[in-house]
């Protein structure tokens, strides 16, 4: 296995190096490179990302799909692991994604955990345990191989929110899709700028218009109305 991990960023200064950092002292000789994929910050996201170790591709696509997508095609691997800028990455990544691989999985992801003992956050957390599409999600990581990535042609840049849902569904009705019985660390940020109420009332709202087949950019419209951003 030859691992490529992809990071799409806008504006993540103060996450990105410590991530970048994590994901080189945990990689080893499996890993063959980290893109970041920023989108014209405005602050110091790049050079951070840079003097971490990643290699950094600057584009005037927004989006994660597009930034992914950009991603890939930069990526020398033979498996890519698209990650969050914030997250906190399980130190075992590379093993058991070598592990998935090995049980005949070539795609999955991670359950989480959040970085808040907000009571209620525990039972989102819990709730990744499951295997339906709604306890899925970016912030958990994804792996997949870079053949299947090429047979699905990669995220599809019409969801300019939701894509990660959208490629996971569009994976499991090809193949099997593994959760990996251990957690990342998944910023709480959202939640403390909104009340836990508020963003899971934008969350369900943005699924059932997903569900619905509403433009993605109509879920988005709608989306970031619902919440406050910092």
């Amino acid at each position: 296995m030859k691992l490529s991990i992809i990071i799409p960023t806008q504006n993540e200064s103060g996450h990105i190096g410590q991530v970048v950092r994590d994901l080189r002292q945990h990689g080893g000789n499996r890993l063959t490179d980290i893109l970041v994929i920023d989108a014209n910050s405005t602050d110091n996201t790049a050079d951070e990302a840079r003097c971490a170790g990643a290699t950094v591709v600057v584009t005037n696509q927004t989006g994660r799909a597009a930034q992914m997508n950009l991603g890939a095609k930069h990526a020398t691997g033979n498996v890519l692991y698209f990650v969050h800028a914030d997250v906190g990455i399980n130190p075992d990544f590379v093993a058991d994604i070598e592990q998935a691989l090995q049980a005949g999985y070539e795609a999955g992801c991670y359950r989480f955990r959040f970085d808040s003992a907000h009571p209620m956050l525990r039972v989102n957390s819990y709730g990744t345990r499951f295997s339906g599409l709604m306890s899925r999600g970016g912030d958990q990581t994804l792996f997949i191989t870079r053949s299947l990535f090429d047979r699905l042609n990669g995220f599809d840049e019409h969801y300019v929110i939701m894509e990660d849902f959208d490629i996971i569904r569009r994976i499991r009705q090809v193949t099997r899709f593994a959760i990996i019985p251990k957690d990342v660390l998944v910023s709480a940020r959202k939640y403390e700028t909104n009340s836990w109420l508020r963003v899971q009332l934008a969350n369900l709202t943005a699924f059932l218009l997903f569900f619905l087949r509403v433009a993605p950019t109509r879920i988005a419209r709608t989306y970031k109305a619902m919440l406050n951003y910092r």
